[in-house]
């Protein structure tokens, strides 16, 4: 098992003839990684609100901040202010062992885990997945199974492009599908 940092410093020689790079400096690194859960179904009861904040903060082992709704709405009632998620930003070596524990972990432990969709990847070189159920991380799994909820992940590269992120992604150890679409 290659970890994130290891495969990093390989980066360079491995993907240099693809992409033309004449510096080691224009190597894609991982700048963050944004935890972000909504509460849309504990809204209205404070300690299932106590309940995501605290699991969240022991996966990534640091605080959750909170997110207010910016406007009122009576349909969802909601209320300027409320607490409507809670997003967590990872750098640095947090980050870093951060994704290796989704790699080496959590993805495995998924039910019916088929691989990451590609088209997550954004224009910017982005990637953001899906968690569906927080229980998948060992922090958390010995706890109450009622109170279920997901999570989406966003890891920000530097990367210039689409194409660029994927290969880099994928050098790291990102399972992504096969897309049959493309031939």
């Amino acid at each position: 098992m290659e970890l994130i940092q290891q495969k990093q410093k390989k980066a360079f020689d491995a993907l240099n003839k693809e992409f033309g790079w004449k510096n080691v400096m224009q190597t894609p690194r991982i700048e963050k990684v944004v935890v972000s859960a909504g509460v849309g179904k504990f809204m209205k009861d404070k300690h299932k609100l106590g309940l995501v904040e605290d699991r969240l903060s022991k996966i990534t082992g640091q605080k959750a901040a909170h997110r207010g709704a910016k406007k009122s709405i009576a349909t969802f009632k909601t209320r300027t202010g409320d607490t409507v998620g809670y997003q967590i930003t990872l750098r640095g070596k947090r980050a870093r062992d951060f994704i290796n524990r989704i790699l080496h972990v959590a993805l495995p432990r998924t039910k019916d885990f088929k691989g990451l969709r590609p088209a997550g990847i954004d224009e910017m070189g982005n990637y953001t997945m899906g968690i569906k159920e927080h229980t998948v991380f060992p922090e958390t799994a010995d706890e109450e199974i009622k109170d279920v909820f997901g999570m989406a992940i966003t890891i920000v590269t530097s990367t210039k492009s689409k194409k660029e992120a994927k290969e880099y992604l994928t050098y790291l150890g990102f399972p992504f599908k096969k897309d049959v679409s493309q031939k």
